[in-house]
């Protein structure tokens, strides 16, 4: 049997070590916020952000924000219908009814016409999710949302280190968030982050994050409000320093492996993979490949196929719509037909090239 490849793990050495067991032996007392307050300071530097909070996952991040900006019931946000559900289920616990539209079929990301389609008196915000890397039209959706007085959110879960005409993906609608979950370029085992320009929305996702309780109160345990718990530990935390403090090292590694692929398939003529418009970065967080209708190639055949060389196969998500806690919109049809010929590979950083070159001879079989 040849060796197993993983779809995916995170990296991690003497440094992530080192920090986590600072943390967990000193990390207390008049400590127990230091690596924490480092993290955000470290992602602020790397993206460009004002503020930014670590949270307990980007979901957490997503839920808090879209709380401050006074999201509840009859509220409607417009979202891609491609989409893991972690965007749609905060929208859920506020009440809100989730919209779901189309996606482009060429960054597989929100269809900025559909969008404006779908908007009606009932619209609170638009959600950009920059999805596997690739990233929304954000002068487009910015365009449409001031147009029409919405916020624009973004969703940067699997966008770390992308970036748009110059800035980061997340620095460019109201907030971002991102995820440090172990399949992610960074991590911090559980986490995520939530970022802004916006001072008073800062001040109030972070009360939110903290019990309801505002940085201005003088009483001791004085909630102002109902909030939430959604903070980050600190030996994750001293993780997540680390791991900054290699994220040029890391991206890079993940444009490196996509490239790879890139070059060892770019000859099939029969596949597409990630876009990286003009003007952009693509950080690649996880290569995906769609076979052109025309091959016959399904997800189940690639399944089948990686299965059999002991290769993870990761399938492309499903749309959200299809789930049964949601209504069909078989309209969709970008998000409906893409993931039925599409497919994640494997990308983590320790990436062997003879790897790589197991899951390229996987996929032209297909193509054979």
């Amino acid at each position: 049997m040849k060796p197993r490849i993983f779809y995916t793990k995170p990296s991690i050495t003497d440094k992530e070590v080192t920090y986590a067991t600072d943390a967990a032996k000193n990390g207390w007392g008049d400590r127990c916020y230091e690596y924490i307050g480092r993290f955000e300071e470290l992602f602020c530097n790397y993206t460009g952000a004002t503020y930014a909070i670590a949270t307990s996952s980007c979901t957490g991040a997503l839920h808090m924000g879209m709380a401050a900006l006074d999201i509840g019931p009859g509220d409607e946000v417009i979202l891609a219908d491609t989409n893991w559900i972690a965007t749609a289920s905060p929208i859920a616990y506020l009440g809100a009814k989730p919209v779901f539209v189309d996606i482009l079929p060429d960054t597989w990301c929100i269809d900025p016409g559909r969008v404006e389609e779908a908007i009606t008196a009932n619209t609170k915000a638009i959600i950009a999710v920059h999805l596997y890397g690739n990233l929304c039209d954000m002068d487009r959706l910015l365009e449409i949302g001031n147009k029409h007085g919405l916020p624009v959110i973004e969703d940067s879960a699997e966008a770390l280190g992308s970036q748009w005409h110059g800035k980061h993906a997340g620095t460019i609608g109201r907030f971002g968030t991102f995820s440090f979950h172990g399949t992610k370029t960074i991590t911090t085992g559980e986490g995520g982050m939530f970022i802004t320009s916006d001072q008073a929305l800062y001040q109030k996702v972070l009360a939110l994050s903290n019990h309801g309780r505002s940085a201005t109160q003088k009483k001791q345990f004085w909630p102002d409000y109902i909030g939430f718990k959604y903070k980050l530990s600190n030996i994750q935390a001293a993780l997540g320093c680390a791991q900054m403090e290699r994220i040029d090292e890391l991206v890079a590694r993940k444009r490196e492996i996509f490239s790879y692929y890139k070059q060892g398939l770019v000859h099939a003529g029969e596949l597409e993979m990630n876009s990286e418009n003009p003007g952009t970065v693509n950080s690649y967080w996880m290569p995906s490949v769609i076979f052109s209708p025309e091959t016959g190639v399904t997800r189940e055949q690639m399944l089948e196929k990686f299965k059999v060389e002991n290769i993870d196969g990761r399938v492309f998500f499903y749309p959200l719509s299809l789930l049964p806690m949601f209504t069909s919109i078989p309209e969709n049809r970008f998000s409906y037909e893409i993931p039925e010929r599409a497919i994640n590979l494997p990308s983590y950083h320790d990436l062997s090239d003879q790897d790589q070159d197991r899951v390229i001879s996987a996929i032209l079989g297909l193509l054979r």
